[in-house]
């Protein structure tokens, strides 16, 4: 079986930087796919460099829009940011 592109480790500590959405509750609209299916599809189109529109549907990471959409929204919700800054004081503590 293949390594999974986020380890349990890894999403310990971004799990906690992720935003929560409240699901509406008078029109719900699709179930959002969850962010650790997510973060998958979207590690790998940035591991690959294959286009969005590309990401395979066998992944279960939904589809490459939903991918897109939910990094531009991290990115506005200061979680890659906030990560870099956790990692960066982890190898700190590690003296690396």
């Amino acid at each position: 079986m293949a390594r999974p592109l986020v380890s349990d480790e890894l999403w310990e500590l971004i799990e906690p930087l992720i935003p929560k959405v409240k699901r509406r509750y008078r029109y719900p609209g699709r179930k959002r796919i969850d962010d650790r299916s997510v973060l998958t599809g979207i590690l790998f189109v940035l591991q690959t460099g294959i286009p969005w529109e590309y990401l395979p549907q066998e992944m279960g990471c939904g589809s490459g829009m939903t991918c897109w959409r939910r990094l531009r929204e991290w990115q506005e919700a200061g979680v890659w940011q906030r990560l870099h800054e956790l990692l960066l004081a982890k190898l700190h503590e590690a003296d690396r």
